[in-house]
């Protein structure tokens, strides 16, 4: 097995943020985040719209890119677009295509490992105008970023909340720079097992994150999604079983650490990279991945 390389994803190391409510931007400096991220062995971080919104009111893409690159960070995530496939001339368009505008330009500046995109607000579309979309997504990415466009599917996704669907969608698009985003906590949630995911064709497994939890429902699943996370190995999920069929199928790109908790978020920022790093790097430590 060659060198393991985790990225922390935006909301597990945002601190006090709102997750979809109220302030998303963290209250964590950039240059903090990115030195923390360096200090425990992190390759990468995560960025959400919102916060980019924040940090470009005081500083450039171009001064955020120095100062990952000064901390000998290689890999960002950026996310989250939703809403590319409503129909031209809907205000969720409109503010879905300024987004896009964004995302596409901090892709660009950081030569970004992907895009997320996906469907968290649950708006309906046929699947078949979704995929022709996601294509369309696929070919205007590729006019301004190397940058995959992963599409993550999960329980509050109305259009695709199986596997069988979220692989109609890829393959119906058909696009190289187009694939799947797997997050153990949606898989988990939706009854999509490990060895579910070797019905994936390897070159449409493009990102994989790693979160853990229960398997029985919370009464408030919006609340359990946002705030009741657990980091690898600290809750029921197979995670080591999810991390070693990837690899069986030739996944060798960087794994994210994605992990919605208040408690996480409460924790000082050094707590915070620490945790996040150490419980999933000792996932694939165990012998079992």
């Amino acid at each position: 097995m060659g060198e393991i390389e985790l990225l922390a994803l935006y909301w597990t190391v945002a601190g006090p943020a709102e997750v979809h409510v109220g302030r998303e931007w963290s209250t964590f400096h950039w240059r903090d985040r990115c030195a923390e991220a360096a200090r425990v062995g992190f390759r990468g971080l995560g960025l959400w719209h919102a916060d980019v919104e924040h940090q470009l009111e005081t500083r450039t893409l171009q001064e955020m890119k120095r100062i990952f690159d000064d901390a000998g960070l290689r890999y960002l995530q950026v996310e989250f677009l939703a809403d590319f496939f409503v129909a031209p001339g809907d205000p969720q368009r409109t503010d879905s295509d300024r987004r896009r505008r964004q995302l596409f330009e901090t892709a660009a500046a950081f030569g970004a490992h992907h895009i997320k995109v996906g469907n968290i607000p649950g708006t309906p579309c046929e699947l078949g105008r979704l995929t022709e979309e996601f294509g369309r997504l696929c070919d205007d990415a590729a006019g301004h970023t190397d940058a995959k466009v992963v599409y993550e599917f999960m329980p509050f996704d109305v259009n695709v909340n199986t596997l069988d669907a979220a692989l109609e969608l890829v393959r119906g698009a058909a696009r190289s720079n187009g694939g799947l985003a797997i997050d153990t906590w949606h898989m988990a949630k939706l009854g999509i097992g490990p060895d579910d995911l070797r019905r994936i064709p390897p070159q449409y497994l493009s990102w994989v994150e790693l979160s853990d939890g229960q398997y029985q429902n919370m009464d408030d699943r919006i609340d359990e999604t946002v705030n009741h996370r657990r980091l690898p190995g600290e809750g029921e999920f197979d995670i080591p079983s999810y991390v070693a069929v990837c690899q069986e199928l030739g996944y060798d790109e960087p794994w994210g650490v994605e992990v919605l908790s208040a408690e996480l978020r409460s924790l000082p920022i050094e707590q915070e990279f620490d945790r996040a790093y150490e419980t999933t790097a000792a996932q694939f430590r165990a012998g079992v991945a």
